[in-house]
């Protein structure tokens, strides 16, 4: 019987070795515990998910591969577990979970209790739901305990989060940790408290900022490290440089138990006064807040209150390549700016980090028309959209999905020749059985070879399956294919918001974009790495990647 194991811990160890971690130990004595059941464990069906709460499934890595496995036939009998509130501590969802296993003819077994999770009659499904809702409640156990050990930090002013820009976090000898002041970074906040009141805006502050070198807070996700409007701001609206600090603004995870921050209404808030942590002055942190209160008074609202101009919140942007390109002077995104042109605005695609923090955090200045820009970037990825391209992938796709006949009836000719050496052995195993009497040894390696040769002959039924699929469907799924990338190839220069969407399908990772000086002309030569795999999934069961390149963009 070959068996599966699953191993999951909600929280990350750090600074732990791998060998050491719970889930390590928790596959460690699946595998001790299958080889006592004389079961087979194949190194491909174990599955962990390391740092994870049980509340989520969606974003489970490891519990996907597990359900995703089961179809069209699993490929193992049972899956191990620890213990059922591995699978998950949400009723409903670890009841799915189970009933998709269960459907699949695979059992669920806990090596702790050494017992296999049974729903065969209703008593079952009620003791399994039993189960499910006391690792839920306990799951719940667990949250208020680690609320309440967070508020009694907030109320003590102690840390409840990471670190901030301004403060040093300092382990105590009573084991918590405090914010001490860094005087290097509060001497900067308070700068741009001051540069607000004298009218100064959050780029302008941004870019002086980044000019003189002034400390700023660690980069996040390959960002520049250096000052940025959305920066500047965290800071202005930040209460704890005044010396308060607020705490429970927000919620983790939802009633579900997944992780989706939301707001908490104003009365949850923990408000704790810490005079020690003041950074800034009554006086400078009320006239900045006036500052800032004029500002946002001064901008036209209409519709209820909503900034002119400003986009709604989840609509997908209307250019081709923001979010999609980066510069690879600084790392940073792209971004369109439009000045006067005549009786019309004229749009351009330049460096965010060059125009909203200055020339000290990236030195590449050079605008490209937005046309020029997204008509190269198209050219570059219109080869990927041609019947020939999508032709021959498919067809190579479909010669490793459907071998040709010699290549089938070698491979079958292999598997027959394999079970027919663990039949021999099979004979020779019990023959021996029956002449010295039953040893473990015996046994042991006997379930192996039947389990081996149970594998074999799945395999054998799968080729022969495979030698169905017909000329004609072959056909059909090229024609499918084609049909759909005809349809993308006619939006990709007429609609920038589904042209954007088939970029993204396309594309591994942004753009990045070089500036360089070809012919005398200063431009930008682009490359990315593409694949068709997104677009075509569903038609064909794989695809090979594609790398694509693009050529110089000339200026003007």
């Amino acid at each position: 019987m070959i068996a599966a194991i699953y191993a999951r811990k909600s929280t990350e160890q750090n600074g732990i070795a791998d060998d050491q971690k719970s889930v390590a130990r928790q596959v460690e004595h699946a595998t001790a515990y299958a080889e006592r059941k004389g079961w087979t464990v194949d190194d491909r069906y174990i599955f962990i998910d390391d740092g994870i709460s049980g509340a989520e499934f969606a974003n489970r890595p490891g519990y996907m591969r597990v359900l995703n496995a089961l179809k069209p036939r699993a490929p193992f009998q049972v899956l191990i577990v620890s213990e059922l509130s591995r699978l998950g501590r949400e009723q409903l969802e670890t009841s799915y979970a189970l009933k998709q296993l269960s459907q699949a003819g695979v059992k669920v077994v806990s090596y702790l209790e050494d017992k296999e999770v049974l729903l065969d009659t209703p008593v079952d499904k009620f003791l399994m739901s039993a189960v499910s809702f006391a690792a839920e409640i306990e799951r719940e156990k667990a949250r208020q305990r680690t609320y309440d050990a967070m508020l009694r930090k907030a109320r003590a002013g102690h840390v409840t989060g990471g670190r901030v820009f301004g403060y040093e976090n300092v382990r105590t000898d009573a084991g918590h940790v405090e914010r001490v002041i860094n005087e290097a970074e509060a001497a900067v906040v308070r700068k741009i408290f001051e540069l607000t009141t004298r009218g100064h805006g959050r780029i302008s502050i941004a870019k002086l900022l980044n000019a003189k070198g002034a400390p700023a807070p660690r980069s996040q996700q390959g960002r520049p490290c250096a000052w940025a409007p959305t920066s500047i701001r965290e800071v202005l609206y930040r209460e704890l440089y005044r010396g308060v600090i607020v705490w429970n603004k927000t919620r983790k995870r939802d009633t579900w138990g997944k992780l989706k921050q939301t707001d908490r209404p104003d009365q949850e808030w923990v408000r704790v006064e810490v005079p020690r942590l003041r950074v800034v002055s009554d006086e400078l942190w009320q006239a900045t807040q006036a500052r800032l209160s004029q500002a946002r008074d001064s901008y036209l609202r209409v519709n209820g209150g909503r900034l002119w101009g400003r986009p709604v919140n989840g609509v997908a942007s209307k250019y081709l390549l923001t979010g999609l390109s980066r510069c690879r002077t600084c790392g940073g995104n792209f971004e369109v700016q439009s000045r006067s042109h005549g009786r019309e605005r004229a749009h351009f695609y330049a460096c965010a980090s060059y125009y909203r923090r200055g020339p000290a955090v990236c030195a590449n200045g050079l605008v490209m028309p937005l046309d020029k820009m997204e008509g190269a970037v198209i050219d570059a990825f219109e080869p990927l959209l041609t019947n020939v391209f999508v032709e021959t992938t498919v067809r190579k796709v479909l010669t490793r999905a459907v071998p040709a006949a010699p290549a089938l009836d070698e491979e079958r000719t292999k598997i027959l020749a394999q079970l027919a050496d663990i039949k021999r052995e099979l004979a020779n195993l019990i023959e021996g059985l029956a002449r010295t009497g039953a040893s473990r040894s015996v046994t042991t390696a006997i379930k192996h070879r039947e389990a081996r040769q149970a594998h074999l002959e799945r395999e054998l039924a799968t080729l022969e399956r495979r030698e169905h699929v017909s000329h004609v469907e072959v056909q059909r799924l090229e024609g499918l294919a084609r049909q759909k990338v005809g349809e993308w190839r006619g939006v990709l220069r007429k609609h920038a918001p589904q042209a954007r969407q088939i970029l993204s399908k396309l594309l591994r990772d942004r753009l990045v974009f070089v500036p360089e000086r070809r012919h005398g002309r200063l431009g930008y030569r682009f490359h990315g790495e593409g694949t068709i795999i997104k677009l075509l999934s569903g038609v064909v069961p794989e695809l090979a990647s594609v790398h694509t390149g693009g050529s110089g963009v000339p200026n003007g």
